[in-house]
């Protein structure tokens, strides 16, 4: 077996909440976290935009920046970018060998009691590709929560919460001050916390966190001190701006606490960062066009409905997948609105609705004509058949291979 395969295989412990692994790992390979400076970011959604427009702006200001994201659309090295750009496949299989050899030596003298899981195995993975690359700073997206998260053994410079809304809540809690209360444990003393605009309920619950581990909280909205010229955002959409608005305040807290940016360096986050799958229209032979979005639950479903009605377009077919444990009922609510009719697929994955199942429990939701194709790019095609423009959202297991061979099949950007 392979070490990627190795690293495959530990998807079967599932999710499992806690630190003593990733730190029992860790210590074993010698505390690469240490290595490096950090910015941590957790939230419900936005925290994948942000991430990106705060490592874009750092990388203008000179610093080699790390950046640990997930999950990836289509190759698993996408996690782990260096200065902007996603880690070479061979590079990624060493370090994985390496990382996995690690805990197999703790698990044999002791040190590690239960699997890792795959997650935590990737943790470690990004942190020790993080050293060898010498970087002076990574910018690290929480997986799931933030307390009990693998990625919360991190002591950054700037810890951040974007957004609080329902996901996950099996995991996380069923209401906003739960799932705020996990997010929060991110906290660090003396950390400054960055948060964007947030539910009441959860704000109240983030600031008695942070009081009580001595968080110093950085509103993402007060008054910056720095005057920015005009711009246009490099991501699309009116949720951009929120996201933009916490970016600026981590990067001028970056610049006021570790090392200065220039204006201009925190321009060119906002201006020239990447993220792909979010908003993106790709140009689909022989003439059609698709707006392809990972939103993967309500509140990025409300984006994805506000972006198309901000921007005045009619009603389209929408290809759409989701796995079994999200709230589909609020998501086809929010998407109704813009959708013409919905195609409904799947994707190989074990949490993944059945395109029948899928298409079944829509069909009783609303009165728009509803289909089932048996793969994304089936349902693309429908979809076109249906309209010159489309879009594919949902979940990010089908959006982002999707979009992947898409791209392979001669679409192009538009």
């Amino acid at each position: 077996m392979t070490p990627l395969e190795r690293l495959f295989a530990l998807e079967r412990f599932g999710i499992k909440l806690g630190l003593d692994n990733i730190r029992t790992i860790l210590a074993e390979l010698g505390h690469p976290e240490r290595a490096w400076k950090s910015i941590h970011i957790g939230g419900t959604n936005g925290k994948g935009s942000v991430a990106a427009m705060v490592e874009r702006g750092l990388r203008a200001g000179g610093l080699r920046t790390g950046r640990y994201t997930s999950p990836h659309l289509d190759r698993i090295e996408e996690r782990v970018a260096i200065d902007g750009q996603a880690i070479d496949r061979a590079t990624f299989e060493a370090v994985t060998a390496h990382v996995l050899e690690t805990a197999d030596r703790a698990t044999a003298k002791g040190a590690l009691n239960v699997p890792p899981t795959f997650f935590e195995v990737s943790t470690a993975i990004a942190f020790e590709i993080f050293r060898r690359a010498n970087v002076d700073v990574a910018v690290v997206e929480v997986g799931l929560g933030g307390r009990f998260d693998a990625t919360n053994v991190l002591t950054p410079e700037i810890t951040a919460i974007t957004s609080i809304a329902f996901d996950h809540e099996r995991h996380l809690g069923h209401t906003l001050s739960e799932i705020a209360f996990e997010k929060a444990g991110i906290a660090k003393p003396g950390v400054p916390l960055v948060i964007g605009r947030l539910p009441p309920e959860a704000a109240a619950r983030i600031a008695s966190v942070a009081r009580e581990v001595e968080a110093p909280i950085v509103d993402a909205h007060a008054t910056t001190d720095r005057k920015y010229p005009p711009l246009t955002l490099a991501l699309a959409g009116r949720h951009q701006l929120e996201n933009a608005a916490v970016a600026v305040a981590i990067l001028e807290r970056w610049s006021n606490t570790a090392s200065h940016l220039s204006t201009d360096a925190i321009v060119t986050g906002l201006t020239q960062c990447e993220w792909p799958a979010r908003l993106e229209w790709l140009r689909v032979p022989p003439n059609g066009e698709l707006l392809i979005d990972a939103a993967h639950n309500p509140a990025g479903a409300a984006a994805l409905a506000s972006y198309l009605q901000d921007t005045g377009s009619p009603k389209l077919p929408i290809v759409f997948a989701a796995m079994a444990d999200k709230d589909l009922r609020q998501m086809i609510a929010a998407l109704a609105p813009a959708a013409a009719s919905f195609i409904a697929t799947t994707v190989p994955h074990a949490r993944a609705r059945t395109a029948d199942q899928l298409a079944a429990e829509i069909r009783r939701m609303i009165s728009i004509p509803v289909e089932s194709a048996d793969s994304p790019v089936a349902a693309v095609t429908r979809a076109l058949e249906e309209s010159r423009r489309a879009v594919a959202c949902g979940s990010i297991y089908m959006v982002g291979p999707l979009r992947a061979r898409l791209l392979e099949g001669g679409a192009t950007h538009i």
